[in-house]
């Protein structure tokens, strides 16, 4: 983990992991994010999201609206990252969101 292995960054995701409704976390989100920052983490998940339905590299381009390197970047981190794609993507299946 590294660089995400200190007390200011544990502080921040106990924050986060504190919040108790989307509203919350959006508040928090436009509060602590630029917009852009957020809508680059959206295009990230959408991302993942298409690559674990089996779409390629252009559909999900054409359709995200990002770079294939970024679906590359975003292809290692499903594959081989710490599983934070998997787990959020699996949870938004049994909650019949996917």
């Amino acid at each position: 983990m590294g660089a995400l292995d200190n007390d200011n960054v544990k502080r921040l995701f106990h924050c986060i992991s504190e919040l108790e409704t989307e509203e919350e976390c959006r508040a928090f989100f436009e509060d602590i994010c630029t917009i852009k920052e957020v809508l680059d983490m959206t295009q990230r998940l959408d991302t993942a999201i298409q690559l674990d339905k089996g779409d390629n590299y252009q559909t999900i381009s054409k359709d995200v609206g990002v770079s294939t390197a970024t679906i590359s970047r975003v292809r290692r981190c499903l594959d081989y990252g710490a599983g934070g794609y998997r787990l959020a993507i699996d949870r938004m299946k049994e909650a019949g969101e996917l």
